[in-house]
């Protein structure tokens, strides 16, 4: 794998991004997700787009006589592309996937063989035996969205491989794009965002400005009734208002966030200020309404969209597994813009619970929707299907979430550090070691399970540096020690700042207490309205019935019983903390389901007590599936 000099730098950027050579995740949970994804997931995505035909259908564009396109959605090429991303980050490293070099090749060779003279490249639209012709129907063709994560891919292998076979073949498609949709040319949008931020990134990595311009155009194109659109309404594509009047977040989940991550990346080279007050408007407005707990987005299953503000009903939340890698990649570029603590707060709730769910703990199943509660008799289905299956799922008819955790998982260590002139910001805690070049410090924790973090300097410059320390919003307690000396632990905005002429061998030490704590939720979120959730750290955790002796929905807490719990050893995942929390058991509940009342109903009051061993959210889901429980009554 080749050594790149330098990030790829934003011009308008309060912060700057680091190499992804500047970063290697050596331990820890980070470090063994990465792992499985190398031995399991990739290999098992590799056999699952194998099965389902995804390469075939491009083979059937050189060899006509082929069997007929396989699948139902015009978009199945990005399974490839997000699988390729995801390669291009692990070939040529330790312990390469089964049959990654051969999937990767093989893949690359048959799309520049099916593009087309003109650059176009989407194995259903240049299908003959489709109805639709390309560009018909931009709204549900996905055909820039396709185009989108074919540049992701082809950015990721020129930077990790120094292959730029795909890179060729994404710039001559792009080249199209803005011959066809550029300011000379048709004013369109594409139904599903994505091809903004991926714009941008090629901008940044061959230095056509054109590039930029055209991401430009397509963010500021939508809502003004470019798209032709249909069985959906105008929020769903988020074209009911131009971007920067947007009230909302609103409609289709991953189109939201997509679109906004694009918006940031445009503001990051442009520095438009009317971008960016946007951006910070709607993203406090989803943070305080629209977010779970577990930072999961969407709460509609009927249009994966995100729902009104304070409609977040528990066993319905939809929190599509994409829609929490999209909230990641614009909070990233949120803090990216801002130098803020909060986007990472979010970011860091986002990996460790709505996206870490989404996938099983041997790497080989998927969550497409990930709720917060499990009744005892439900089922997972789409709702087209009779029966269903009660948890993860091998792959999907619509797979676009598992090779988005396969490339997601892969570029982890993309989003623990950044710098700025001589300060170097530790945003994400992690067994990792991080090297700018004239700086470099290894991080030795335990993180998420402890909250004590030691740093050690390898080398630093004869000149004072800075290290800012991400204050996560939950930690109450801290203690910073420096070289063996309590230093003074305040944060400012969430950022604990330590600047000293560093020698190597300096060590810092950081704490962050992490009691188990009770979270409620706002009166308005009728949901959860007088319940409680239990989290420790950057973990949501929650209740399996197998963890219990009484019902999950007889249990009661109260705040106390939260703060007193013990931690234990997970039933599920050697080295992962459980909680033990002593709960009550409510009364029998009455039979009626509507009972009168003659008077006002008393607080419930326990029959009995029983211990309930809490696990971390992401855990559930991989024994035997029972009632699942984030949210508890309150006693």
């Amino acid at each position: 794998m080749r050594s790149r000099p330098g990030a790829v730098r934003t011009s308008a950027g309060a912060v700057q991004p680091l190499a992804t050579d500047a970063v290697q995740l050596t331990g820890g949970l980070l470090a063994d997700w990465q792992r499985r994804n190398r031995s399991a997931t990739i290999p098992h995505a590799i056999t699952e787009l194998r099965k389902a035909g995804n390469l075939d259908n491009l083979r059937r564009l050189l060899e006509p006589t082929a069997e007929p396109y396989r699948g139902r959605y015009p978009f199945l090429d990005t399974d490839i592309y997000k699988t390729l991303e995801g390669l291009a980050y692990e070939l040529g490293g330790d312990g390469e996937p089964a049959d990654a070099r051969a999937f990767f090749e093989e893949a690359v060779e048959l799309l520049e063989q099916a593009q087309a003279d003109d650059g176009y490249l989407n194995s259903y639209f240049q299908d003959p035996d489709q109805a639709k012709k390309p560009w018909e129907d931009l709204a549900w063709g996905h055909e820039l969205y396709n185009l989108g994560h074919l540049i992701q891919a082809a950015v990721a292998a020129n930077r990790q491989l120094d292959d730029a076979r795909l890179l060729t073949i994404a710039c001559r498609f792009a080249d199209l794009v803005v011959q066809k949709f550029g300011a000379e040319g048709t004013e369109a949008v594409c139904g599903h965002p994505e091809v903004e931020m991926a714009l941008v990134e090629l901008y940044r990595e061959t230095g056509n400005r054109d590039y930029l311009t055209q991401a430009q155009l397509f963010v500021d194109r939508r809502g003004h009734g470019h798209l032709k659109y249909a069985l959906m309404p105008a929020e769903y594509f988020q074209e009911n208002a131009p971007f920067r009047e947007l009230p909302s977040v609103i409609g289709h989940a991953v189109r939201m966030a997509y679109l906004a991550a694009g918006a940031a990346d445009v503001h990051l080279e442009t520095g438009d200020e009317t971008l960016l007050a946007a951006l910070e408007r709607l993203w406090d407005d989803m943070v305080a309404t629209k977010l779970y707990l577990t930072g999961g987005l969407g709460s509609r299953h009927s249009d994966e969209a995100i729902g009104d503000r304070y409609e977040l009903p528990s066993e319905r939340s939809y929190s599509e597994t994409c829609a929490a890698i999209a909230t990641m990649q614009w909070g990233w570029r949120m803090f990216l813009a801002t130098g803020a603590a909060k986007y990472l707060d979010v970011f860091e709730t986002v990996l460790y619970n709505a996206y870490a769910v989404g996938l099983s703990l041997d790497g080989a199943a998927f969550f497409y929707d990930n709720p917060l509660q499990r009744r005892p008799d439900h089922e997972q289905r789409s709702g087209a299907e009779n029966g269903g299956e009660p948890l993860r799922r091998s792959w999907f008819g619509c797979p676009c979430c598992p090779p988005n955790v396969v490339r997601w998982m892969a570029q982890l260590q993309d989003y623990v550090a950044a710098q700025r002139t001589d300060t170097l910001y530790l945003g994400l805690y992690a067994d990792a070691r991080v090297d700018t070049g004239a700086f470099a410090v290894q991080m030795r924790t335990s993180y998420p399970w402890d909250g004590e973090i030691r740093i050690t300097v390898e080398h630093a410059p004869d000149s004072e540096q800075t290290l800012a320390l991400r204050i996560p919003s939950w930690a109450d307690e801290t203690e910073l020690v420096v070289n063996g000396t309590p230093a003074d632990a305040t944060a400012e905005d969430g950022w604990l700042t330590v600047t000293h002429v560093f020698t190597a061998g300096d060590e810092l030490q950081l704490v962050l207490r992490m009691p188990a704590r009770a979270h409620g939720s706002h009166p308005y979120l009728d949901a959860t309205r007088g319940g409680i959730a239990v989290a420790r750290g950057p973990l949501v955790y929650c209740l399996e019935q197998q963890d219990t002796e009484a019902p999950v929905d007889d249990l009661l807490l109260d705040v106390a019983s939260v703060t007193a719990a013990r931690t234990t050893k997970s039933p599920i995942a050697p080295g992962a903390i459980a909680l033990a929390v002593t709960a009550g058991v409510a009364p029998t509940p009455p039979t009626d389901l509507y009972p009168v009342l003659r008077e006002q109903p008393a607080v419930s009051s326990p029959d009995s007590e029983v211990t309930a061993t809490f696990v971390p959210y992401f855990l559930w889901g991989n024994r035997r599936a029972q009632a699942m429980r984030v949210w508890l009554r309150q006693a």
